[in-house]
């Protein structure tokens, strides 16, 4: 059985997996700390994991929760290099996939920038995530849903 794990916290396009998922068969899990709590009641296909608020918490449960058939949705680049051979498919927000092609340019340039703001540099931060952006999103998850069911 396939299961959608959301790395919650920050993901901009929760509502549009929770959507795009219903009366598939697929489970949605998204794992969020307790800083990002919410009452909002989910459909019947949708779990949320709770954890506590330190660094990379929803990380690790990510990667003990994880399995082969999963698709996991991050846009931490950290937590996709540590799933990209654990589970069936590692998503970006943006829509693309994380794989061995893409993965070590991405970290290194994580930190490179890493780098350049610790020498007192600045780095421009990603740009603002558009309606556009989950349209593309929603497009390429759709796609990849009617490949798993």
């Amino acid at each position: 059985m396939t299961r959608v794990i959301i790395d919650g916290d920050a993901c901009p396009v929760t509502n549009s997996v929770i959507e795009l998922t219903k009366g598939t068969g697929i489970f949605v899990i998204i794992v969020r700390s307790f800083s990002h709590y919410s009452t909002v009641m989910q459909p019947a296909h949708v779990d949320t994991i709770y954890v506590d608020d330190g660094p990379d918490a929803v990380d690790y449960r990510i990667v003990k929760l994880a399995k082969s058939k999963d698709v996991v949705i991050t846009q931490d680049y950290g937590l996709a290099s540590l799933l990209i051979n654990k589970v069936h498919i590692v998503l970006h927000h943006k829509g693309f996939q994380f794989d061995d092609q893409n993965i070590n340019t991405l970290l290194e340039q994580r930190h490179t920038s890493a780098q350049i703001r610790k020498s007192g540099g600045r780095t421009k931060g990603p740009p603002p995530f558009t309606n556009q952006d989950i349209k593309l999103f929603e497009f390429h998850f759709s796609t990849l849903i009617k490949d798993l069911i």
